[in-house]
Formats: structure tokens, C-alpha cells, sequence
């Protein structure tokens, strides 16, 4: 087999992959379904977080290194080895003025290169043109789901009763959420998870609705303290069953990725939700600020390896495909 597992004629199906891997447990055959990438082109859109003045509060600190153009050609040189067969696009914060021209450019992009297989696509859910862009949206094949983020503050800021204007209980906001559900589109959710208590109220108001919550809930307090409200936070979110957890993004500023570093969070998040309800996803190109995809996903497998060969398969590949139908 090719190196080159971008080439459609040196790719093996997933099928066959899924079949292999089930045979040999081999981390060489796992086929991977990346639930959470990126592509942009700088030249052709406009990424304002990209394009403009540096965002001071990133989470991983300075990212010039990333606000350049990002393809398939280019994502698949940082795979490696790894036996990526279907990848799923999250907006990329495209120019918010139009929502609809991201989608053009990834929809040609898709039909050229093969990637990506799926989108969750911009929307602003308490604009006036919600319903024309959700619409939009449910008529093409390429998009699942949409993402909004939703207002959010700081953990020393936040009470149980916190409401916003764009926050997950500003009427207006839900009134474009209510939207998803008839649309059968899914929400992608990144929020801080202290914020998860307004997360587990959506879920019950609208059960039709599949969240999927990115980056692991963003569990950046890496004390004792900041893990074991995290995971307290995880569970409340975890009993609703319309929510999906995508384990990703969980660099350490300054640090390669690690195992020792990361394990223990990996961990935790499958105690919570289940190896049926996560999906491990690269962030790439976001967390090359940090680190390597090759290096992540080589830490994902390591963690992975106490499971069964099912679970693994699961956790790779069949949850996103199920989730995404892929």
C-alpha cells in the first residue's frame, strides 16, 4: 500500500480497514474517522481571527504559526502514517458576515479532493437570517450540524443562573435552536464546561437534537480541583443521551503532547460517556500549536489500547461515521 493516503487508489476502504483491524487489533489497520478538522484559504476567505490582529486570549497562547492556508495536501502530510479515511470539517469562523460562502468554497473543495466527507457549518442562531441559512444548510448533503458559539464567561464570573444575550438561555438564541431539530442538523457545542449545566437544559428542551460537545469540554485547569469539577460537569452533561462527547483539543500550553499528561483526561471523559458515545478527533491544524497530529493520534492509540479491539474501532471510526453518517 501507497504512503500516500490522500491518493483514492491507494486507499483502502473503510470497510476493508474496519474488517483488517477487527482480524489483527493492529494500531497500523485502525481506520480513522476524524471528527473534528479544519482547512482554510487564507487568499480565497476571510478568517478574521486569521486574517486581522491576533486574538489575545487563545487557549494555547500565540497561534501565528497557523493563520495560513491549510488543505488536504497539507493535512495529510502532518497524518503520517495514520490511516485517516474520512475527515469532518468544522467552520472555521469565516467571515460571519457571510455564512453561506464557506460552505461554497468547502463544497468545491469536497468534489475536487475527496475531503472533507461531512460539515458542521456556520450559523448565527439569533440573527434574523437564521432560518434562510439553516434551510440552506438542510438541503445540502455535505452538512450535518452547525456550529454557534455560545456567550460564555469566565469560571470566576459564572452562577447557576447565568443568562446572556447569545448564551444558551437567551430566548432569541433558542428560538434559531428550535430550528435544528425539525432540520435534522446537530449542534457542535464549544463551551467551557462550567458552562455545562446550561448545556444539560438544551439537551431536555429539545431531545431531538443531538449535541455533540467539542474539545472535551475544554478542561484547561489541569489541579485536582479543576479535574474533578470538570468531571462533575461531564456527568451532569453525560445523562442527557442527546449528547456526544469529541475527545480533542486537549493540549497543554507549552508542553508536547503526552500521555502522562493527557491519559488521564482521555480517561475520564470514556469513564463518563462511554466508549460509544465519544469520538477522538485531531483539531487540525488548530492544536499544531502545540504539537504534531502524528505525535496526537500516536497518544490517543497508546491510551486506547486498554480497551477492546471494539471499543477502539468505536472510538476511531464507528461513533463519528454513526454520528456524521458518514
Amino acid at each position: 500500500m501507497s504512503d500516500n493516503f490522500h491518493d483514492p487508489d491507494s486507499v483502502l476502504s473503510a470497510s476493508a480497514l474496519r474488517r483488517r483491524f477487527l482480524e489483527t487489533g493492529s494500531d497500523d489497520d485502525l481506520p480513522i474517522a476524524d471528527a473534528h478538522q479544519h482547512f482554510f484559504d487564507v487568499d480565497r476567505g476571510y478568517y478574521p481571527w486569521l486574517s486581522d490582529k491576533l486574538v489575545d486570549n487563545f487557549r494555547y497562547g500565540s497561534y501565528e504559526k497557523i493563520r495560513r492556508t491549510f488543505l488536504p495536501d497539507d493535512y495529510f502530510r502532518a497524518t503520517g502514517r495514520h490511516r485517516v479515511v474520512k475527515t469532518v470539517l468544522i467552520e472555521g469562523e469565516w467571515n460571519p458576515e457571510d455564512p453561506l460562502g464557506e460552505l461554497q468554497w468547502v463544497d468545491a473543495l469536497a468534489q475536487e479532493q475527496g475531503f472533507p466527507h461531512a460539515m458542521s457549518a456556520q450559523a448565527w442562531l439569533d440573527r434574523a437570517d437564521v432560518n434562510e441559512v439553516l434551510d440552506t444548510y438542510a438541503r445540502h448533503p455535505l452538512v450535518k450540524g452547525i456550529r454557534h458559539k455560545p456567550t460564555a464567561v469566565s469560571r470566576h464570573e459564572y452562577s447557576s443562573r447565568f443568562t446572556a444575550p447569545g448564551s444558551m438561555r437567551d430566548p432569541a438564541w433558542r428560538d434559531g435552536y428550535a430550528g435544528l431539530g425539525p432540520r435534522a442538523l446537530l449542534f457542535e457545542l464549544q463551551v467551557s464546561w462550567w458552562h455545562f449545566g446550561e448545556a444539560a437544559e438544551l439537551a431536555r428542551d429539545f431531545p431531538e437534537t443531538l449535541i455533540v460537545i467539542n474539545h472535551t469540554g475544554l478542561p484547561s485547569d489541569r489541579s485536582a480541583d479543576g479535574l474533578r469539577a470538570w468531571r462533575l460537569a461531564l456527568e451532569t452533561v453525560a445523562r442527557e443521551r442527546n449528547v456526544h462527547l469529541k475527545i480533542s483539543g486537549i493540549c497543554v500550553p507549552g508542553q508536547r503532547w503526552s500521555v502522562e499528561a493527557n491519559g488521564p483526561v482521555v480517561r475520564t471523559a470514556i469513564d463518563v460517556f462511554g466508549t460509544q458515545r465519544c469520538s477522538f478527533a485531531s483539531n487540525y491544524p488548530v492544536d499544531t500549536v502545540v504539537d504534531d497530529m502524528a505525535d496526537i493520534f500516536d497518544g490517543f492509540k497508546a491510551i486506547a489500547r486498554a480497551y477492546s479491539v471494539e471499543d477502539r474501532l468505536r472510538l476511531f471510526y464507528d461513533n463519528t461515521a454513526r454520528v456524521y453518517d458518514l
